[in-house]
């Protein structure tokens, strides 16, 4: 299956494609949790999205709480992010990362090697991929910080003509 025909529900229980939420866009995803220490990227998140947004680019938040420091309701995480960290992205329904329930999405990034050679399951909250319009991927530790330099580079490599 082509990553953009892979079905997504929003964070507002729309059903749509990964594909119409993309739009031929520069896509970073990534794993969000709004209990981990790691919460704090939000903040560079959002930044992604002012910075790049009008050029063909857009975060994608997927709420899991498979390392339990999710919120317990998609609206409570919604209102946590756009309050505390004035989230505009767009985010989807809570999700599996791991295992045989693990979305379809993440089925597939996570057979992407990261700078490190390492591929399989996701290893903890905010782990990141960014995906060009044409399907490259390129995956990034939880660790890596939102706006580290190879992000960047990443992003503005994935970026449409």
């Amino acid at each position: 299956m082509e990553l953009s025909d892979i079905p997504v529900t929003t964070i507002r229980g729309e059903e749509t494609t990964f594909g119409a939420l993309a739009d031929g866009k520069a896509v970073l995803v990534v794993n969000v949790a709004s209990r981990c220490g790691l919460t704090p990227q939000y903040a560079a998140l959002e930044e992604l999205q002012k910075t790049y947004g009008d050029r063909g680019f857009t975060v994608i938040g997927f709420p899991s709480n498979q390392f339990l420091q999710e919120l317990s309701s998609e609206g409570k995480i919604e209102e946590y992010c756009s309050t505390t960290w004035g989230v505009t992205f767009p985010m989807t329904e809570k999700v599996k990362l791991n295992g045989k329930n693990a979305h379809p999405l993440y089925q597939q990034l996570t057979t992407v090697a990261d700078a490190e050679g390492t591929t399989g399951k996701i290893r903890w909250n905010f782990e990141k991929f960014v995906i060009s319009p044409n399907g490259t991927v390129s995956r990034f530790s939880p660790k890596t910080l939102p706006d580290a330099p190879e992000v960047i580079a990443a992003i503005e490599d994935a970026l449409p003509a």
